[in-house]
C-alpha cells in the first residue's frame, strides 16, 4: 500500500501499545521479534471514500511506489478542469472520460478497465460508502469489493489494515508475511537462499495466529519487519 503523506494521518481506532504488550505476553518469539523492530509505527492516511482509497490500490499494483504516485498524480491532475484542481473524481466522472485521458496518465489497459469497473461498482452500491463500510465485517468487506475488477482478496486485506485500521487481519498468502514467519518461526536463516518450500504455509500461519487473536493485523506487521530485519534495513515507519 502507498504510504501516506506526512501530516495527512489519522490515529489507529485501538491502541497498538496494547496490541504489543498482549501479543508479547501471548508468544515469546513474537515478543523478541517485537522487542527488536520497535514500536509499531502504522498511521492511517487521512480519511478516504472506499473509491479513493480502491483508485489509488488499482494504479499501485504491481508498480514502484514513485512510478505509480506519478501516475496517481497525472489521473488526478487530468481532471482539474471538470472536478477541481486537488479534487478526486467522482465515480461518474471516471465512466464519463475517454479512455485516451486514462492512457495519457500510463494507466494500461487492464488498469483503466479496473478503474472503470470499479466506478460502476461505486454506482450500483457494491463498493459500499464510508458509512456503510465501517459497520461491516472484515469478511463482507473482502466479499462486497472482491467483486470488483483487479481487486482481490490480498488488496483488500492491505486496504483493512493500512486504510481501516482493523486490527484482526491476517494477510496469509503474503509472501512477506510467508517469509517473516519462516525467519521468525521455522528456522529460515537472513543469509539462506528462498524456495517455495522453505516458506510458511496458510496452514502453519493460521495455526500460530491463534495465539495472535485479536491483534492479527499487528502480528503480520511484524511478519514483515522480520524481512526488513533480516535484509538489513532500518525499520521504517508504514
Amino acid at each position: 500500500m502507498p504510504r501516506p503523506r506526512s501530516g495527512s494521518t489519522r490515529k489507529l481506532p485501538y491502541d497498538p501499545t496494547e496490541a504489543t504488550d498482549a501479543l508479547s505476553a501471548a508468544d515469546p518469539k513474537l515478543a523478541k521479534l517485537i522487542a527488536k523492530a520497535g514500536p509499531f509505527t502504522v498511521r492511517l492516511p487521512a480519511q478516504q471514500s472506499p473509491f479513493e482509497a480502491l483508485t489509488q490500490s488499482i494504479i499501485y499494483q504491481q508498480l514502484h511506489g514513485k512510478a505509480a504516485a506519478t501516475i496517481h498524480a497525472r489521473l488526478l491532475a487530468s481532471f482539474a478542469d471538470a472536478c477541481g484542481i486537488g479534487n478526486h473524481p467522482e465515480p461518474q466522472d471516471l465512466l464519463d472520460c475517454p479512455n485516451e485521458q486514462l492512457r495519457a496518465a500510463g494507466l494500461s489497459h487492464n488498469k483503466a478497465l479496473a478503474l472503470r469497473d470499479l466506478a460502476a461498482k461505486t454506482l450500483d452500491g457494491t463498493v459500499p460508502t464510508i458509512a456503510r463500510i465501517r459497520r461491516m465485517s472484515d469478511d463482507d468487506i473482502i466479499e462486497h469489493l472482491t467483486q470488483v475488477r483487479g481487486i482481490g482478496k490480498w488488496t483488500v486485506e492491505m486496504m483493512l489494515i493500512f486504510r481501516l485500521g482493523r486490527p484482526n487481519v491476517l494477510p496469509s498468502s503474503d509472501y512477506g508475511i510467508r517469509k517473516g514467519f519462516a525467519l521468525t518461526y521455522l528456522g529460515l536463516k537472513p543469509t539462506e537462499k528462498v524456495t517455495p518450500d522453505l516458506l510458511a504455509t496458510h496452514e502453519q500461519i493460521a495455526k500460530r495466529a491463534k495465539k495472535w487473536a485479536p491483534w492479527c493485523s499487528v502480528a503480520s506487521w511484524y511478519m514483515w519487519r522480520a524481512c526488513d530485519l533480516a535484509a538489513g534495513k532500518t525499520v521504517q515507519p508504514e
